[in-house]
């Protein structure tokens, strides 16, 4: 089983609609172990309804939190402390997605980190960068301190309005490879996750 976490260098960079493209490019299984707020509709739900083919197979969630923030504050809302020993890996013999919640140092309790998720299940990463004023910044702060850390980088995937020369210097500066690069999309359907899945160098991944 191959397992790819995909995180990214903030909260809101896409990192659902790249999961899911993932998830169909390689049929794989999806899992998002940990979750605050949106029950009415989460990621899983979201990435079901994005992935067509029937070979995926969606896991449940270790944590479901009501409340949209850290989810070591949204935990203890609850009176719940989030324990690491928790997150076993689903029983599964295919690739797995899994997707994690904001960014690398997300506190999921007060002494553990997304980043200390990444590292217990043993994943490598796709880290998800989104082009803005200071994401070059931020890109590479995560790639540093994920190195820091021994762990294994796929690559990077760009979304939203391309900065040729800051994904240059990003790629150049981190030796990472760019997986894809995935644009501003107005309506994230079914097929325009297919079409970006039908794009995506999977030699990289087996």
């Amino acid at each position: 089983m191959k397992k790819y976490f995909i995180t990214g260098i903030g909260t809101d960079v896409g990192k659902t609609f790249v999961s899911a493209i993932f998830t169909e490019a390689l049929k794989a299984d999806y899992w998002k172990p940990i979750l605050a707020g949106n029950l009415d509709f989460t990621d899983t739900d979201e990435v079901k309804r994005l992935v067509s083919n029937k070979v995926s197979k969606f896991h449940p969630e270790i944590y479901k939190l009501k409340m949209p923030a850290s989810p070591h504050k949204a935990a203890k809302a609850e009176g719940i402390v989030v324990d690491p020993d928790k997150f076993i890996l689903p029983e599964t013999s295919n690739s797995l997605i899994i997707e994690g919640a904001g960014g690398l140092m997300v506190p999921l309790s007060d002494s553990f980190l997304m980043i200390d998720l990444i590292k217990n299940l043993d994943a490598e990463v796709i880290l998800v960068s989104m082009n803005y004023l200071g994401s070059i910044n931020h890109t590479l702060l995560a790639a540093e301190a994920l190195k820091l850390r021994n762990i294994s980088v796929k690559g990077i995937v760009f979304n939203g309005d391309s900065d040729e020369e800051g994904e240059k210097f990003i790629l150049n500066y981190s030796k990472l490879i760019c997986l894809l690069h995935v644009e501003k999309e107005a309506n994230i359907t079914k097929d325009v996750v297919k079409n970006y899945s039908a794009i995506l160098n999977i030699s990289h991944f087996f």
